[in-house]
């Protein structure tokens, strides 16, 4: 049975294009520049932080992002970054009486923006910083599965990639659900790992109630 549904945020729940876009801006490089070499960094397997460093060589993140706060451009995303398919599956897996949580590798800024949005729709919103455990480390799934109230395996993590959310979740002993959006999953997704790892292959997240419905079969 599967009773707790857990999602990653990025390109899963928050479709990032206009954040990176700001990110492009403050390094003074076109957008469409900018997207076409994240995307070649992403096909190449690499960490998608390389990026910057191919504009800018010595660029560490976690000091421009308190530059950019400082300036008074945070990083940030709002109610109109979230796909379309949110909140309808969300109601739809809580009227199904499962238990729903947010957890992926973000800021403690972030996680403020996610309890803005989110508190009133599921039990559980972690991030990485939060924890102190990382993607794809074990210990970010262990903090997890300790948090929700049933088994590892009566748990499924939704994300975007193979490589920090696929395989770790499965790993760990949860199921897995990937869905087909944002640069990695559309990279990686007739890959092996992508056709042969996850629980489900999704393109929206609204096909998830019927999926788990019908893995769960009958109600007994």
């Amino acid at each position: 049975m599967m009773r707790a549904v857990v999602f990653d945020v990025g390109e899963c729940l928050v479709d990032e294009t206009r954040e990176y876009g700001t990110w492009a801006d403050w390094l003074g490089v076109p957008r469409h520049t900018f997207h076409a070499m994240f995307g070649a960094v992403v096909a190449q397997g690499r960490d998608y932080r390389e990026t910057f460093q191919e504009f800018r060589p010595g660029f560490d993140l976690s000091e421009e992002r308190e530059k950019r706060a400082t300036a008074g451009k945070p990083e940030t995303f709002g109610e109109a970054d979230l796909y379309a398919d949110v909140r309808p599956a969300l109601a739809q897996l809580r009227a199904d009486g499962l238990w729903l949580g947010i957890a992926g590798n973000q800021t403690v800024r972030a996680g403020r923006i996610l309890r803005s949005l989110f508190s009133d729709d599921v039990d559980l919103i972690g991030t990485s910083d939060d924890w102190g455990a990382s993607k794809p480390d074990p210990g970010f799934f262990k903090r997890v599965a300790d948090a929700a109230p049933f088994d590892v395996d009566e748990i499924l993590y939704v994300g975007d990639r193979c490589d920090n959310d696929i395989h770790p979740a499965r790993e760990a002993g949860m199921h897995t659900a990937l869905v087909r959006r944002g640069p990695w999953a559309t990279i990686q997704w007739n890959g092996r790992e992508a056709t042969e790892l996850p629980t489900f292959r999704v393109d929206s997240l609204l096909e998830l109630p019927t999926r788990i419905r019908e893995f769960n079969g009958p109600v007994r």
